[in-house]
């Protein structure tokens, strides 16, 4: 069968008469020979047997574990290739999901394609440490991986290493690494029972760097504090670019920053504005939002509270509004308090597509996409981030 085109998750779409197909690991334009792994009515799931005619921009993956682990989908394709089809498929989403046109012109932001993420999972399943399986729960161990950062990479293979000691927790089920490439930052996400202090200690002797506490990370001229449990950014490389693009030349008296996390936009923004105020939910982040605007001596109102929440009981929002919300979007009742309350520019952070759509849909009944813009956070991945700004009609 052939493919038509890749879809958002990284699966490449082909029809067999009526019946639609999904096959991962596919280029548009290449003949395969697959075998069907799922179905449910009008849709399969299916597994390459053989690429019969590979497209021109197939090239053999930089990674051992590629095609096994679960974490990269597009590294059977330049990273050139890989921007293009990014800007196809969020066009593609668009139209599709929300009958949004995209803009003539969608700008594109890269990065290094390897080495990027400061913040990575592990799994851990019998002794054996690694990834999930593509299109699987289960484990994949990996002895390594090309997208995580050089600090990051030596922190995972100091716990390799840990697990081939009796002394290692077998009930560990999955640990989260962060790192600012000089401290990392270490969380036990999943285990079946409490892990003893001794593991931590032990961590701290074996792994270069590791911190007890919270993380400082330099970032678009500025420094954050990250505790665990407080979001932030993954790609090292391009935060600077991410904060720029998202302000660009906004500048005035009040603005409103949602989803604000530990600060990223916030602290800039009160630099262009007089009077900011960050809603963010999450108590961790909400205290480092406190402590980096006191530290980078700027005036911010932090308030935790969830969006719709502060939107309901504050409608006033000014002139300019960001909003970076999670992978659910913004949703119904915030877009509908946007309209209420009509702030003059809005530029929605997006990292999905799908729920991008919808809400452009809806905040198109009094706003018009000004500028749009693919910042490609997760390379060699089908995530993809979008920044988008909008100007009331």
């Amino acid at each position: 069968m052939s493919i038509e085109k890749l879809i958002y998750g990284g699966d490449g779409l082909a029809r067999n008469g009526s019946e639609v197909v999904f096959v991962p690991l596919t280029l548009p334009g290449e003949r395969v020979r697959v075998s069907t792994v799922r179905s449910r009515p009008g849709l399969h799931r299916a597994e390459i047997d053989e690429v019969l005619e590979p497209s021109p921009d197939r090239q053999p993956a930089p990674c051992p574990h590629f095609g096994i682990c679960g974490g990269c989908h597009y590294q059977h394709t330049p990273y050139e290739s890989q921007l293009r089809l990014k800007v196809d498929i969020l066009r593609e989403v668009l139209a599709r999901i929300g009958k949004v046109p995209a803009p003539e012109n969608i700008g594109v932001i890269s990065g290094p394609p390897l080495a990027y993420r400061n913040r990575a999972q592990f799994h851990l399943h019998q002794g054996r440490i690694g990834f999930h399986k593509l299109s699987s729960r289960d484990l994949a161990p990996a002895d390594g991986c090309l997208v995580i950062s050089p600090k990051l990479a030596e922190a995972y293979a100091a716990l390799r290493r840990m697990l081939a000691d009796r002394r290692f927790p077998n009930f560990i089920r999955s640990i989260e690494l962060f790192t600012d490439e000089t401290k990392v930052q270490l969380n036990v996400l999943t285990t079946d029972r409490p892990v003893a202090k001794g593991f931590f200690e032990w961590c701290a002797k074996e792994i270069p760097g590791l911190v007890s506490g919270a993380l400082d990370y330099d970032a678009a001229g500025y420094r954050f504090r990250v505790s665990h449990g407080s979001f932030f950014q993954v790609n090292r490389f391009l935060l600077g670019e991410l904060v720029e693009a998202a302000l660009g030349d906004a500048a005035g008296e009040k603005a409103l920053d949602l989803y604000a996390g530990a600060g990223l936009f916030s602290i800039p923004l009160a630099k262009r504005f007089s009077n900011v105020s960050a809603v963010e939910s999450g108590n961790s982040a909400w205290r480092d939002l406190i402590f980096n605007a006191e530290r980078a001596q700027v005036q911010v109102r932090a308030i935790k509270a969830n969006a719709e929440d502060h939107l309901r009981e504050h409608p006033e929002t000014g002139d300019f509004v960001l909003a970076d919300p999670p992978r659910s979007g913004l949703g119904k009742a915030v877009t509908q308090r946007l309209l209420e309350s009509k702030p003059r520019r809005i530029v929605i952070v997006s990292c999905d597509p799908a729920t991008l759509a919808r809400d452009l849909a809806a905040l198109g009944a009094a706003y018009e996409v000004e500028g749009m813009t693919m910042i490609d956070l997760f390379p060699q991945t089908f995530h993809l981030e979008t920044i988008t700004r909008l100007r009331l009609r």
